[in-house]
């Protein structure tokens, strides 16, 4: 055997591990991305729901900013949050009304469900607050109940004092 025979039989095992390894890589990295995909807590099926559940739980946060046009289920009647707490006399002068969830991301995703065929719902507990700035003055605890409603293309959320 001459010296350039073994040098060629070298680079040959060299690049069968080398194309071996890439293959192998590439089947790992396969193997990570379905089993990813198919534990994914947000995964939800878009063309079924009309909504992707992370857009679903976004639309549902947004609205909680909104406190003014969120409906405040009392005794049967529904009622604009901001109108109910205004009769009340709950909030004071150049306070405004605040609703937060003190829920963690991982409860939140965990209370989406199907309520119906092909529509997603999420409860969870929230607080509602009087506000001025960063001062919080607290009101009452309430369970939010948001339902997607694909004509409208919107989340619709009512508050419903325990």
């Amino acid at each position: 055997m001459t010296e350039r025979t073994v040098t060629q039989a070298g680079r040959d095992k060299g690049r069968i591990l080398l194309w071996l390894t890439i293959l192998l890589s590439v089947l790992l990295l396969g193997f990570v991305t379905v089993f990813t995909a198919r534990h994914n807590p947000l995964y939800s099926d878009r063309d079924a729901y009309g909504i992707s559940k992370y857009k679903f739980i976004e639309a549902c946060k947004e609205r909680l900013h909104e406190p003014n046009e969120l409906a405040l289920n009392l005794q049967g009647q529904s009622v604009p949050l901001g109108q109910a707490l205004t009769q009340a006399n709950q909030l004071r002068q150049g306070e405004r009304a605040v609703v937060e969830t003190a829920a963690t991301p991982a409860q939140i995703v965990q209370g989406v469900q199907e309520t119906a065929p092909g529509q997603l719902g999420l409860v969870m507990p929230v607080l509602i607050a009087a506000g001025n700035g960063e001062a919080r003055r607290p009101l009452a605890q309430a369970s939010m109940q948001c339902v997607y409603d694909r004509t409208a293309g919107r989340a619709d959320v009512t508050l419903g004092i325990q």
